[in-house]
């Protein structure tokens, strides 16, 4: 079975055929960096790493961008704000988060371009636009797509076409009424723009937000490509309005498929400042979860499906984690001496098809917990083999390379770590009393202490 993937566009099941044998060109909407990206910014970001991450396992080569959007609105008007310099402002919110993609074990795309980077050449785009009758100037040096000079406009959408009002124009990076206007490619300079601008034929001014997209993945991916994502919030205006300049930009596809996760939501409600419910992945981290738990949580429900995201949904993603690294450790405590009873079916098969049907990451993760209970029953009942276990954690090792959750290096605070050290000292001493203090200790600050064989291992509650 080849990888079927759900096209926003047509509204169906398509099989993946790359434009380029082995070769998948991605194109992933980053984030808009005027403050922290919350954690239904990273719901989306997360869907896009397990499907590049499963993109490689299949054996493709994968040449990602994310954009960073760091010239619209939002970044003027919130640096304007600050008092701080656009290009410093941004830089900042850059970097938290890179490194949020860091704790999240989501991997960095090849290209991270910057907006501010590719301004001549989205300036360049607006004159083709121009000259071609699909764009316009207006008197303030303004220029805005003509949505009625291309009559596929609203197919992404599903937009009425009694509904789109050529020539009623938006000036707004985004809007939210279902109703088509024609969108600034271009907007001239504004005296609360302060010191921010670029010269262009019409005058001082800057790109609008959806032009950014068009132009930075047509230099870095080509003019058609693969695989578009980006939430749903993005089909209406943006991503219908990258269809549109693009498509007049150049005569072929613009994107072959596009997919789009569906929102987050917290505690049952749509998350949100004046609920108490907006959370940012320092937030969270500030409640003592743990980084792969939210990890496990955002990546484990359909990405078509809404997430309704919650603390004990995190605790029983930690949970489902420990389950994972235990069986681990136990198929590493089998001893060499230990004979294949039999051959131990793999689950390659089933998995894979679960992920070849549209990233069905729930059904795959059923069929890795129903192999992992039977390991557990294996080396419980003393029948799994030296040679078997080494097969199973190949696959295991295999299997997180999509997952990225079990062969993760632990790390604690120095000070659990101290008294981890001080319990092990309290035994080799016999003194059981401050032993179990310290494990009764670290139980309330969320680390469970197991005492095996091979010596004492700590876990996530």
């Amino acid at each position: 079975m080849s990888l079927m993937l759900y096209n926003t566009l047509s509204r169906q099941l398509e099989p993946l055929r790359p434009l380029e044998d082995g070769i998948v060109r991605l194109y992933t909407c980053g984030p808009t960096v005027y403050d922290t990206a919350h954690i239904g910014n990273f719901r989306t970001f997360m869907f896009e790493d397990l499907l590049k991450r499963y993109l490689t396992y299949s054996g493709f080569e994968v040449r990602h961008v994310m954009n960073i959007t760091d010239v619209d609105d939002k970044t003027i008007t919130r640096s304007q704000e600050s008092g701080v310099p656009l290009t410093e402002f941004t830089a900042d919110y850059t970097e938290d988060f890179r490194n949020d993609l860091d704790l999240l074990n989501i991997i960095e795309a090849d290209h991270l371009p910057r907006a501010t980077e590719y301004v001549p050449e989205m300036v360049a785009a607006v004159e083709q636009l121009v000259a071609k009758d699909h764009a316009y100037v207006t008197d303030e040096g303004s220029v805005f797509f003509a949505v009625a000079s291309f009559p596929e406009y609203g197919r992404l959408a599903r937009l009425d076409p009694d509904q789109l009002r050529g020539g009623s124009r938006v000036a707004a990076d985004t809007y939210d009424k279902a109703e088509a206007r024609d969108f600034a490619l271009w907007k001239a300079h504004k005296p609360e723009d302060g010191a921010i601008s670029w010269p262009s034929p019409w005058g001082p001014g800057r790109p609008g937000w959806h032009i950014e997209c068009s132009i930075m993945s047509t230099l870095l991916l080509g003019e058609t490509i693969d695989i578009h994502c980006g939430g749903v919030d993005n089909i209406f205006p943006h991503h219908e309005n990258e269809i549109a300049q693009s498509r007049c930009l150049h005569d072929g596809p613009f994107v072959n498929t596009w997919l789009h996760s569906e929102h987050l939501i917290v505690d049952g409600k749509k998350m949100s400042k004046s609920l108490g419910n907006f959370y940012t992945l320092q937030d969270l981290l500030d409640k003592g979860l743990d980084p792969i738990a939210i990890r496990y949580t955002l990546l484990g429900t359909h990405y078509r499906q809404k997430l309704n995201f919650t603390e004990e949904r995190v605790t029983a993603s930690q949970s489902a984690i420990n389950r994972l690294r235990e069986v681990v450790r136990r198929l590493n405590a089998v001893p060499r001496d230990a004979q294949d009873q039999r051959e131990h079916s793999m689950p390659d098969k089933r998995f894979k098809a679960a992920l070849d049907d549209d990233l069905n990451i729930s059904k795959a993760l059923a069929v890795v917990f129903g192999w992992v209970g039977a390991l557990f029953g294996y080396m419980d009942d003393r029948i799994l083999g030296y040679g078997e276990a080494r097969a199973a954690l190949d696959t295991l090792e295999q299997y997180d390379k999509i997952l990225g959750v079990i062969f993760i290096e632990q790390e604690v605070g120095s000070d659990i770590q101290a008294l981890i050290e001080e319990r092990e000292t309290a035994r080799s001493s016999s003194d059981w009393t401050r032993a179990d203090q310290i494990r009764d200790d670290l139980l309330a600050r969320g680390i469970i202490l197991e005492d095996t064989p091979a010596g004492t291992i700590w876990k996530r509650k």
